[in-house]
Protein backbone atom coordinates (compact mmCIF):
# COMPACT_ATOMS: atom_id res chain seq x y z
CA UNK A 1 0.00 0.00 0.00
CA UNK A 2 0.98 3.70 -0.39
CA UNK A 3 1.24 5.83 2.57
CA UNK A 4 -1.56 8.16 0.94
CA UNK A 5 -3.78 4.58 1.25
CA UNK A 6 -2.22 4.03 4.85
CA UNK A 7 -3.32 7.25 5.83
CA UNK A 8 -6.69 7.08 4.48
CA UNK A 9 -7.20 3.76 5.71
CA UNK A 10 -6.24 4.17 9.11
CA UNK A 11 -9.01 7.55 9.17
CA UNK A 12 -11.41 5.51 7.87
CA UNK A 13 -11.31 2.80 10.59
CA UNK A 14 -11.04 5.19 13.43
CA UNK A 15 -13.91 7.44 11.79
CA UNK A 16 -16.16 4.01 11.49
CA UNK A 17 -15.56 2.87 15.22
CA UNK A 18 -16.26 6.29 16.05
CA UNK A 19 -19.41 6.02 14.25
CA UNK A 20 -20.38 2.41 15.57
CA UNK A 21 -19.26 2.96 19.36
CA UNK A 22 -20.04 7.10 19.58
CA UNK A 23 -18.14 7.19 23.07
CA UNK A 24 -16.40 10.37 21.87
CA UNK A 25 -19.54 11.82 20.10
CA UNK A 26 -21.48 11.26 23.12
CA UNK A 27 -18.90 13.07 25.37
CA UNK A 28 -18.12 15.75 23.35
CA UNK A 29 -21.80 17.44 22.30
CA UNK A 30 -22.65 17.13 25.91
CA UNK A 31 -19.75 18.94 27.50
CA UNK A 32 -19.81 21.30 24.48
CA UNK A 33 -23.47 22.06 24.83
CA UNK A 34 -23.34 22.55 28.83
CA UNK A 35 -20.43 24.69 28.10
CA UNK A 36 -22.29 27.44 26.11
CA UNK A 37 -25.12 27.26 27.91
CA UNK A 38 -23.52 27.60 31.21
CA UNK A 39 -21.66 30.49 29.85
CA UNK A 40 -24.53 32.08 28.51
CA UNK A 41 -26.26 32.23 32.00
CA UNK A 42 -23.10 33.38 33.67
CA UNK A 43 -22.07 36.30 31.59
CA UNK A 44 -25.59 37.82 32.37
CA UNK A 45 -27.83 39.76 29.62
CA UNK A 46 -25.46 42.58 28.43
CA UNK A 47 -25.35 42.16 24.60
CA UNK A 48 -21.62 43.59 24.25
CA UNK A 49 -20.56 41.79 26.69
CA UNK A 50 -22.20 38.40 25.01
CA UNK A 51 -20.57 39.55 21.43
CA UNK A 52 -17.10 39.40 23.10
CA UNK A 53 -16.96 36.23 25.24
CA UNK A 54 -18.78 34.33 22.58
CA UNK A 55 -15.75 33.37 20.13
CA UNK A 56 -13.87 32.18 23.08
CA UNK A 57 -16.52 30.48 24.50
CA UNK A 58 -16.69 28.31 21.31
CA UNK A 59 -12.85 27.83 21.09
CA UNK A 60 -12.78 26.96 24.57
CA UNK A 61 -15.73 24.31 24.19
CA UNK A 62 -13.74 22.90 21.03
CA UNK A 63 -10.63 22.73 22.47
CA UNK A 64 -12.20 20.21 25.52
CA UNK A 65 -13.47 18.34 22.64
CA UNK A 66 -10.13 18.07 20.88
CA UNK A 67 -8.75 16.75 24.32
CA UNK A 68 -12.02 13.91 24.56
CA UNK A 69 -11.72 12.63 20.57
CA UNK A 70 -7.89 12.35 20.71
CA UNK A 71 -7.76 10.34 24.13
CA UNK A 72 -10.65 8.45 23.17
CA UNK A 73 -9.24 7.48 19.67
CA UNK A 74 -6.12 6.01 21.19
CA UNK A 75 -7.63 4.39 24.40
CA UNK A 76 -9.92 2.72 22.25
CA UNK A 77 -7.40 1.28 19.92
CA UNK A 78 -5.21 0.73 23.36
CA UNK A 79 -8.00 -1.55 24.84
CA UNK A 80 -8.49 -3.78 22.07
CA UNK A 81 -4.73 -4.17 21.19
CA UNK A 82 -5.21 -2.66 18.00
CA UNK A 83 -2.51 0.00 18.20
CA UNK A 84 0.15 -2.39 18.96
CA UNK A 85 -0.79 -4.62 15.59
CA UNK A 86 -1.22 -1.46 13.94
CA UNK A 87 2.25 -0.68 14.59
CA UNK A 88 3.52 -4.44 13.17
CA UNK A 89 2.26 -3.28 9.99
CA UNK A 90 5.70 -2.32 7.52
CA UNK A 91 4.66 1.23 7.04
CA UNK A 92 5.84 4.59 7.94
CA UNK A 93 4.94 5.98 11.78
CA UNK A 94 4.03 9.26 9.97
CA UNK A 95 1.02 8.13 8.17
CA UNK A 96 -0.01 5.83 11.30
CA UNK A 97 -0.38 9.63 12.67
CA UNK A 98 -1.45 11.76 9.44
CA UNK A 99 -4.27 9.13 9.56
CA UNK A 100 -5.19 9.79 13.15
CA UNK A 101 -4.86 13.13 12.63
CA UNK A 102 -6.84 12.86 9.87
CA UNK A 103 -9.61 11.55 11.53
CA UNK A 104 -9.57 13.38 14.23
CA UNK A 105 -9.29 17.04 12.22
CA UNK A 106 -12.47 15.80 10.46
CA UNK A 107 -14.56 15.13 13.75
CA UNK A 108 -13.62 18.60 15.21
CA UNK A 109 -14.17 20.20 11.90
CA UNK A 110 -17.61 18.86 11.84
CA UNK A 111 -18.09 19.83 15.57
CA UNK A 112 -17.22 23.07 14.87
CA UNK A 113 -19.76 23.73 12.32
CA UNK A 114 -22.07 22.31 14.09
CA UNK A 115 -21.48 24.70 17.38
CA UNK A 116 -20.82 28.04 15.49
CA UNK A 117 -24.57 28.17 14.47
CA UNK A 118 -25.51 27.52 17.87
CA UNK A 119 -23.24 29.67 19.58
CA UNK A 120 -24.35 32.46 16.84
CA UNK A 121 -27.90 31.97 17.97
CA UNK A 122 -27.48 31.22 21.77
CA UNK A 123 -25.70 34.84 21.85
CA UNK A 124 -27.46 36.48 19.72
CA UNK A 125 -24.38 37.58 17.48
CA UNK A 126 -24.04 39.59 14.68
CA UNK A 127 -21.93 38.45 12.42
CA UNK A 128 -19.85 41.11 10.44
CA UNK A 129 -19.28 41.73 6.59
CA UNK A 130 -16.90 38.73 5.35
CA UNK A 131 -18.20 36.02 7.80
CA UNK A 132 -18.70 33.76 4.80
CA UNK A 133 -15.43 32.81 4.89
CA UNK A 134 -12.96 33.98 7.84
CA UNK A 135 -15.14 31.76 9.96
CA UNK A 136 -15.22 28.37 7.75
CA UNK A 137 -11.59 29.40 7.32
CA UNK A 138 -10.97 30.37 11.36
CA UNK A 139 -12.66 26.66 12.07
CA UNK A 140 -10.67 24.72 9.48
CA UNK A 141 -7.33 26.29 10.41
CA UNK A 142 -8.18 26.38 13.95
CA UNK A 143 -9.27 22.69 14.12
CA UNK A 144 -5.95 21.25 12.29
CA UNK A 145 -3.88 22.88 14.45
CA UNK A 146 -5.82 21.23 17.26
CA UNK A 147 -6.25 18.11 16.31
CA UNK A 148 -2.38 18.09 15.38
CA UNK A 149 -1.58 19.05 18.74
CA UNK A 150 -4.02 16.72 20.76
CA UNK A 151 -3.25 13.68 18.24
CA UNK A 152 0.84 14.21 19.54
CA UNK A 153 0.20 14.28 23.01
CA UNK A 154 -2.39 11.72 22.81
CA UNK A 155 0.02 9.10 21.13
CA UNK A 156 2.94 10.48 24.29
CA UNK A 157 0.64 9.84 26.74
CA UNK A 158 -1.14 6.73 25.86
CA UNK A 159 0.39 4.15 28.00
CA UNK A 160 0.52 6.36 30.93
CA UNK A 161 -1.27 5.52 33.96
CA UNK A 162 -1.90 9.08 34.37
CA UNK A 163 -2.97 9.99 30.86
CA UNK A 164 -6.19 11.79 31.27
CA UNK A 165 -4.42 13.94 33.56
CA UNK A 166 -1.61 14.54 31.57
CA UNK A 167 -2.69 15.27 28.50
CA UNK A 168 -4.32 18.48 28.88
CA UNK A 169 -1.11 19.66 31.14
CA UNK A 170 1.04 18.93 28.49
CA UNK A 171 -1.21 20.18 25.49
CA UNK A 172 -2.94 23.11 26.34
CA UNK A 173 0.33 25.48 27.05
CA UNK A 174 1.51 24.65 23.69
CA UNK A 175 -1.92 25.11 21.61
CA UNK A 176 -1.95 28.62 22.69
CA UNK A 177 -0.83 30.49 19.48
CA UNK A 178 -3.92 28.44 17.86
CA UNK A 179 -6.32 29.28 20.25
CA UNK A 180 -5.12 33.11 19.91
CA UNK A 181 -5.36 33.01 16.53
CA UNK A 182 -8.65 31.57 16.03
CA UNK A 183 -10.52 33.39 18.88
CA UNK A 184 -9.15 36.40 17.28
CA UNK A 185 -10.11 35.62 13.67
CA UNK A 186 -13.34 34.72 14.64
CA UNK A 187 -14.18 37.66 16.93
CA UNK A 188 -13.08 40.10 14.32
CA UNK A 189 -16.52 39.16 12.38
CA UNK A 190 -18.81 38.06 14.56
CA UNK A 191 -20.50 41.68 15.36
CA UNK A 192 -17.65 43.73 14.05
CA UNK A 193 -16.43 43.88 10.43
CA UNK A 194 -12.44 44.25 10.84
CA UNK A 195 -10.96 41.79 7.51
CA UNK A 196 -7.69 43.02 7.78
CA UNK A 197 -7.27 41.65 11.37
CA UNK A 198 -9.35 39.05 10.53
CA UNK A 199 -6.83 37.93 7.53
CA UNK A 200 -3.77 38.87 9.91
CA UNK A 201 -4.51 36.66 12.29
CA UNK A 202 -5.61 33.51 10.05
CA UNK A 203 -2.00 34.07 8.67
CA UNK A 204 -0.40 33.65 11.99
CA UNK A 205 -3.25 30.68 12.71
CA UNK A 206 -1.67 28.99 9.14
CA UNK A 207 1.78 29.94 10.32
CA UNK A 208 2.01 27.66 13.43
CA UNK A 209 -0.10 25.02 11.72
CA UNK A 210 2.27 24.26 9.40
CA UNK A 211 5.13 24.47 12.41
CA UNK A 212 3.51 22.37 14.19
CA UNK A 213 2.10 19.95 11.83
CA UNK A 214 5.69 19.36 10.83
CA UNK A 215 7.42 19.01 14.33
CA UNK A 216 4.69 16.44 15.22
CA UNK A 217 4.99 14.46 11.95
CA UNK A 218 8.60 14.23 11.83
CA UNK A 219 8.57 13.16 16.46
CA UNK A 220 5.75 10.67 16.36
CA UNK A 221 7.90 7.81 15.39
CA UNK A 222 9.82 8.89 18.48
CA UNK A 223 6.60 8.70 20.73
CA UNK A 224 5.35 5.43 19.70
CA UNK A 225 8.55 2.99 19.33
CA UNK A 226 9.69 4.38 23.00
Amino acid sequence: MSDLHVVLAVARKDLLHELRSRAATVATLFFSAVTLVMMAFALGREQHVLTLAAPGVLWVALTFAGVIAAAQNFQADLEEGAFEQLLLYPVPRAAIFLGKLLANWTYLTALGLLLTPVAIVLYSVQAGAGAWYVIPAALVLGTFGLATIATFYAGLTANLQAREALLPVLMFPIIVPVLLGAVRATEAVLGRSELDLAGGWLQMLAGFDLVYFVVCTALFHFVVDE
